[in-house]
């Protein structure tokens, strides 16, 4: 997914984040996908996935 619209995105981030030393990232729902940036980095670079690469990037993780 490139250039998305993240026009009135709204970000959130897990609620274990506290507990890691603040290394963390946000995640916003998209018309198409998720976005993901840097918590600690709002205005840095994001990272677009549209629904089936975020399933199957989340399936890589918990089988990791």
């Amino acid at each position: 997914m490139s250039n998305p619209n993240l026009t009135g995105a709204v970000w959130r981030k897990s609620t274990r984040s506290d507990a890691n030393g603040g290394a963390c990232v946000e995640v916003a729902d998209l018309r198409d996908g998720v976005a993901v940036r840097d918590s600690k980095d709002k205005a840095g670079p994001t990272l677009a996935f549209d629904a089936q690469g975020w399933r199957t990037f989340l399936h890589s993780l918990k089988n990791s």
